[in-house]
């Protein structure tokens, strides 16, 4: 039984060192989207190089999240945990020194590699290690400090891209895990699970992450048309299909389909399919429209948006206490309905917006919608299964809002009709963006429906969230160990 106590100077290195390792991953997915007008201009790139600047590192982390857990399981967690910060760290370094954009986007896909097997570990240690007295209190803290990381992760990448330039938002992970590292191997115990057994999905793995980033390339380059396009997104579709076969027939595979038969789990994942879908093309477009038309700096626009994630650390955990006593339908049915109000309200923001008058309204209604949904689906998805399935659940969750974000970026340029240059022209961008806008909602408010239609309360004994206060915006939280289920 794990008995480190967190009073204890061991303790506090073990929180220390898994909130340094789970905010690289977090400030990385976040910053990012700030920095990509400096990113365009400086290595001349255009809006597809852009997107896969995004999409790589989420194709590769939502593709891999479920294997990085498992491997943690078997070959222990620390070890995992520590070669995850350390590979991360190494693709952030080549991030910050790329020299073109193919380089920057081969790094960011090795980063989402490394994402993939240090963000399942971070929660993972810290149930391991303490004593089940502090472990609820250990868990409190630790997402609180990672909400702080993320409220304040655009505030410091927007410094940083106005000041010593966009590439230090890749290399300040270097010291980051030059001091996560150490702390890891002197004060993190190792632990692993004893009944881990079989191999790995690996075939499962790849199936997934080759589908997802098939699928990205066709959306991404169908505006220039061509056959290689098509095969893609043919090659994308087959790679789905095999996926699904594959994980069939394994005795013990990556994501047992059976767990689908719940109606709650998969009504539930859709709903996040949704949301995530139209929060990770928000967040996408929102910088640059700050940025392009409205004319801030990447400091502003990046302080520009904090008041979403401010809300959601403050207001995340009532807000999961008001859905346990109500329940998960209503909060599941207005939350999307409000961030569709909130994506709406952004209509109005364009050339000469008032930050107080038009930006601002339109960010605290998208925030209170956020933090009227994420506790409450977050608690519905390890409801709707057993207990010993919830960690398995909210894997499958986390990695399936990944990828609604990664497919929302690569589609929303098409759909919207952005052209290669749409960000270096300021009226055509503000166009697309208000197009984007309009699906964005959309795709809320069929979230909400589905909720209204679907979702029931979860049982009385079911497992319940211990991430209360959450600050990331582009996946709902990661809940206990991640993968249970040894990868066949």
């Amino acid at each position: 039984m794990p008995d480190v106590r967190l009073a204890s100077p061991q303790g506090k290195w073990i929180l220390l060192t898994t909130v340094l390792g789970s905010s690289m991953a977090m400030l990385d997915s976040t910053v990012v989207n700030v920095a990509l007008p400096r990113i365009g201009r400086d290595l001349d790139a255009n809006l597809s190089a852009l997107q896969w600047t995004v999409n790589a590192y989420m194709v590769t982390l939502a593709g891999l999240i479920l294997l990085g857990g498992a491997l943690g399981d078997r070959f222990g967690r620390r070890k995992v945990f520590v070669i995850g910060v350390v590979w991360f760290a190494l693709a952030s370094l080549l991030c910050g020194i790329a020299p073109n954009a193919g380089v920057l986007i081969a790094a960011r896909a090795l980063q989402g590699a490394g994402g993939a097997l240090l963000t399942p570990g971070s929660l993972a240690l810290i149930q391991a290690s303490f004593h089940p007295d502090d472990r609820g209190r250990a868990v409190g803290l630790w997402s609180g400090f990672g909400g702080i990381g993320a409220a304040v992760g655009p505030f410091v990448g927007g410094w940083l891209v106005d000041g010593p330039g966009w590439r230090w938002v890749f290399l300040l992970n270097v010291p980051l895990a030059l001091v996560c590292v150490p702390v890891a191997l002197r004060h993190v115990p190792e632990s692993g699970d004893q009944q881990a057994h079989g191999r790995f999905d690996v075939l499962g793995a790849v199936l997934g992450a080759l589908a997802l980033a098939l699928v990205t390339y066709a959306l991404i380059e169908a505006g220039g048309g061509g056959a290689v396009v098509v095969v893609s997104a043919v090659a994308g579709v087959a790679a789905a299909v095999a996926f699904v076969v594959v994980e069939r027939r394994r005795p013990d595979p990556m994501m047992p389909l059976d767990i689908f038969a719940s109606r709650q789990f998969t009504a539930v994942n859709l709903v996040t399919l949704c949301v995530y879908a139209a929060l990770g093309g928000f967040f996408f477009l929102a910088a640059l429209q700050l940025q392009v038309v409205v004319g801030y700096s990447a400091l502003a626009a990046g302080t520009a948006l904090l008041p979403t994630t401010v809300l959601m650390l403050l207001l995340s955990a009532r807000s999961g206490e008001l859905a346990g006593r109500i329940g998960p339908r209503i909060p599941l049915t207005v939350g999307p309905l409000l961030c569709a109000a909130g994506m709406l309200m952004m209509l109005r923001v364009g050339p000469g917006a008032s930050y107080v008058a038009d930006v601002l309204p339109a960010l605290v209604v998208l925030g209170l919608g956020l933090v009227t949904l994420v506790a409450p689906l977050t608690a519905t998805v390890l409801g709707s299964v057993s207990v010993v399935r919830a960690g398995l659940a909210s894997g499958i969750n986390n990695a399936a809002a990944r990828a609604a974000g990664l497919i929302a970026v690569a589609a929303l340029p098409l759909l919207t009709g952005m052209g290669e240059e749409a960000y270096r022209e300021p009226a055509a961008f503000d166009a697309a963006f208000d197009k984007a806008m309009g699906w964005c909602a959309g795709a809320l408010v069929v979230g909400a429906a589905i909720a209204a239609a679907v979702v029931r309360r979860p049982r009385p004994d079911c497992k319940r969230p211990e991430c209360l206060r959450h600050g990331g915006v582009m996946a709902p939280p990661l809940e206990g160990e991640p993968v249970r289920k040894r990868l066949g």
